[in-house]
Formats: structure tokens, sequence, C-alpha cells
């Protein structure tokens, strides 16, 4: 009898260890199965859980290795020889030589099995399955059906996979198996490797592009004394060795204008910020934002840097400017529409300088369909107006300008106008994915609303902790010059290039509900 070491636990043979397994699967003959393979190779000497493998190259670089060298040596050609590795995804053939497929990250290779060259290792492939990790090391060449293939001269049990994978042929379709078990889904669906790649690529090309630009990327914290910043809930943790309460960040902003006051005149974060709030096809907890401030510059100059910032990534990406997203075809070359947000509103119906209460402003919200509180703030009404009305209509990239003060607090007044702060919120394909400001920097302008804020918020919300942020107020008295500041949810910008109706397929994790 086998024995298998579980580290830092008792010694259990291989049948206690399926004893142990559910009811379900106990009764499932193939994982059965599997576990009796397990058990053959190790009573052959074979240990199906090796250390490392010296793989000479991922699976696409293999294939450009041959198609080199046969573009050299012409038909018939075959390469030096390589090491290979991946997972199985299919096998083919019997007797005395057969074929299956290894994938790695970079693509699949197909490879022969032949009992005259491997010898006794031939007998290996009996104690193979499906989602088996193998090793081969041999030539290649191109079959007469045309498909580069390794012909195996030895190959190395990697990891035995004692649970069955997805079936191939249909993927994964069950979307709570796919976020749920992540690594089911990237077994069963190579399309959702290249989503992934391809939102690593966009990150990356976002920091290429900020770097460019003279911005130095910093990290500010995630654990905060106060949920400032935006008005979303935060979730509360404690610090046991400072005993005090702390929050994960719903936003980077006051760190990061911080340092515009210290001399540090163009910064970026990308990073993750926390909401204690809804799920659903645009929203998670915890999502990636991009954060930038620039020393004298304005929300114009950050209009133009957005457009400019997205539409090289994805050409830098994905070699277009244009998308397909919710089923509109996206052009994301610049110029962008601008649209003021009063007067989208006033299209809709809602001439908001004549609603001074908030009773008129509720009758008017409920009379077109939008369902509000008359105890919500006037923001909070707004805010709703604008998603339901406006917002579904600006597929084609736009940005919506102008906002009311009520509902921007760090953003600067419009010359002339004090009703209004310049501010923008970026669109595409109805969705929201960008916000700016020109940032307030007059610290008792600044400081009066805060307080205003706090007010409001308390008499309407009935939260139990303050989100005044005392020494940023106090950074700001030491002078902060013009600024423009800049928000940008990555995982939204990633949704739009990669054409995804969801955040959760553009997440590896997402959060999700209790079953």
């Amino acid at each position: 009898m086998h024995f298998l070491q579980v580290e830092n636990g008792p010694i259990k043979t291989i049948r206690e260890l399926r004893h142990s397994l559910s009811m379900s699967d106990r009764g499932n003959e193939l994982i059965r199965s599997r576990y009796e393979k397990l058990q053959r190779l190790r009573d052959q000497g074979v240990d199906p859980y090796p250390a490392r493998f010296d793989r000479t190259h991922p699976n696409k670089q293999a294939v450009e290795l041959f198609e080199k060298t046969e573009s050299h040596l012409g038909n018939g050609a075959r390469t030096e020889q390589v090491s290979i590795a991946g997972r199985i995804g299919a096998m083919r053939g019997m007797g005395k030589a057969s074929f299956l497929d290894l994938r790695d990250s970079t693509g699949r290779i197909q490879v022969h099995l032949r009992s005259d060259i491997l010898g006794t290792k031939y007998d290996l492939k009996e104690n193979l399955d499906l989602g088996d990790f193998l090793g081969a090391t041999g030539t290649l060449f191109r079959t007469r059906r045309g498909e580069v293939t390794l012909e195996a001269t030895d190959i190395t049990v990697l990891a035995k996979a004692v649970s069955t994978p997805p079936e191939k042929w249909h993927g994964l379709r069950d979307v709570e198996i796919r976020y749920r078990q992540r690594y089911l889904d990237l077994i069963a669906n190579p399309d959702v490797h290249t989503i992934f790649r391809n939102r690593s690529r966009i990150v990356s090309a976002i920091r290429r592009f900020m770097d460019n630009r003279g911005f130095i990327e910093v990290e500010t914290p995630v654990m905060v004394p106060i949920a400032a910043g935006a008005m979303a809930q935060p979730f509360v943790t404690t610090h046991n060795a400072l005993n005090r309460t702390l929050y994960l960040r719903i936003a980077t902003e006051l760190y990061l204008k911080r340092l515009i006051v210290g001399g540090m005149d163009q910064v970026y974060e990308i990073g993750r910020i926390f909401r204690n709030e809804g799920i659903d096809m645009n929203h998670n907890p915890e999502f990636t934002m991009m954060e930038s401030y620039e020393a004298y510059a304005d929300y114009n100059d950050v209009m133009t840097m957005v457009e400019e910032l997205v539409s090289s990534i994805a050409m830098d990406v994905l070699g277009t400017t244009t998308v397909l997203f919710h089923d509109n075809e996206i052009c994301l070359d610049p110029p962008w529409q601008r649209l003021s947000l009063v007067e989208e509103l006033e299209r809709a119906g809602i001439v908001i300088e004549q609603l001074n209460t908030n009773e008129e402003l509720v009758a008017v919200a409920n009379k077109l369909g939008v369902e509000v509180q008359r105890t919500e703030s006037r923001a909070s009404i707004i805010d709703k107006l604008v998603g339901t009305l406006v917002e579904p209509q600006l597929i084609q990239p736009t940005f919506l300008t102008d906002y009311p003060v009520e509902m921007t607090p760090l953003a600067k007044s419009k010359p002339g106008n004090p009703a209004y702060v310049e501010r923008f919120e970026g669109f595409i394909g109805g969705m929201e994915f960008a916000n700016a400001y020109t940032e307030l920097n007059d610290p008792i302008i600044q400081r009066q609303r805060f307080e205003a804020q706090e007010a409001l918020r308390k008499s309407h919300s009935g939260e139990d902790f303050d989100r005044m942020d005392d020494d940023f107020l106090t950074s700001v008295e030491y002078g902060m010059p013009p600024t423009g500041g800049l928000g940008i949810g990555i995982d939204r910008l990633v949704m739009v290039l990669t054409g995804q109706r969801t955040i959760r397929d553009v997440v590896l994790f997402p959060q999700m509900r209790t079953r």
C-alpha cells in the first residue's frame, strides 16, 4: 500500500483519501477511476507530482521555432530537440501509437506518442486522463494533414488531475461556476485567457501613457482613518495594535492631492478601491481605479488627455480605435462630443434651476418614472435623474460637463456661475467610466463645502462616523496650485475595450452572493 504524506498532517493512504470524498464524489466512477490511476502510477514508482520540469519553450514559441526551421529547410523539416509542457486537452488513438493535445497559456500543440520510440514510457498513457499535466520532449515536424506536432522521445507526468475537467466541446456555460471557480472557466474557455491577457496589456499601456507624459506612479494607504473622498459606504475594520477603527479606502483622491500640495506636480495611482454597496453588471464591491492629478491643468486639459489615453490604448492593444460594445460600434477617435448636464436634463423635461425644493424635484422625477424619495438629498435625486434619463443615451464617447455644485464639493466653481462646477464624466456605451474635476483649491470654500456636506449627510444618512478629513483641509491651507484631477474605472474601460457585457467578465475573482 502506498502512503501519501500530507504536509503538517497525518499520513493517509490513497484509499483513506478517497473515502474522505463527498458522497457525490464517491459515487462518481470517473473520479474513482482517476484515483485508481493515481495509485497505479505510484505503485509503478512514478511521482505524479514532481517539483519541476525543464521546459525549453512555451507552446507558441515552439511552433514559431518550427516555422522558422521549416522556412530554411523546406518540407520535411524537423527542429532540434525541445521540451514542452501543458494540460492534456484531447487524446486520440489506440494500440502502439496515439496523439494527444497539450495546452499551456500560449496555445496548443499536438504530441505524437509511439511505443517503439518511448518504450516502457508509452505505457504511462494508460494512466493519463484529460486535464492531467504532462511534459514531453522530442522534435517538431508537420504531419501530412499540416499540423505542427511533437514526436515525443520522452514524456513525464507533471500533475495527475483527480477531478474531471469541464466538457470541452461546449465550454463552461454556467456563469455561477465560471465566476465562482474561475480556474474551471480558464480550463474550458480559451477565449477567457485572451480577455485577461488584454486586461494586463491595457493596464501596462495606461502606465506607459502616463509615464510618457511625465506623471510618476505613487502608492497611498489602503486602510485609512477617515472614509473620505466620495460618498460611498466603506468597509470597516479594526487595527488591534493601534486600537482604532480603520476603513478600506473608497477613493485615493485626498491623499494624491496632498502630494500636489507637497510639490509633486504630476502623480497617478492604479489601485484597488472598496465600496460596501450593491453588485450588478457594472459594479463590484472592490474594483480597480486609476486616479491622476496634474498641477496647472483644468478639466478641459483632462478631457483632452482622456481622449488621447483611451484611443491610444485601443490602438496599442487592439490595433484599432473601433470596438463593439453592447452591440454598438464605438469609434474612440478624438474629438469626443461634449454635452452640458443641465442642457441634457432640459431635453428630458427637467429644468433644475426652476426646481428649488426637494419636493418639486421629487414630483417631477416621479412624473417621469424615476423613483426617488423625499428624504434623499438634492444631489442624490439629480444623480438618479441623470443616470436614468441621460446616461443611457450616451453611446458614442461623450463628456457630460458642468455639474451642480451640491453634487461635487471637491470641484472648482465655474467662473461667473458658482451654482455649477467644472466637472465632467466620461461615457461610452451608456456607461460612465471616467470622472474628473478642476480641483477646488480655495481652503476656505473647501472647508465650507465639506461642513455643509457633512451636515446634510448626517441629516439624511444616519451614519455614525465622520467623513471630514481635517488633515486634508489643513494641507490645502498651505497652498495647492490649480489642478486637474481624473478617475478612470479600469474594469469598465476593460469591458469597453474587450466587448464584455458585465464587470464579472473582466474581474478574475468577482464577489458573489452566498448560494
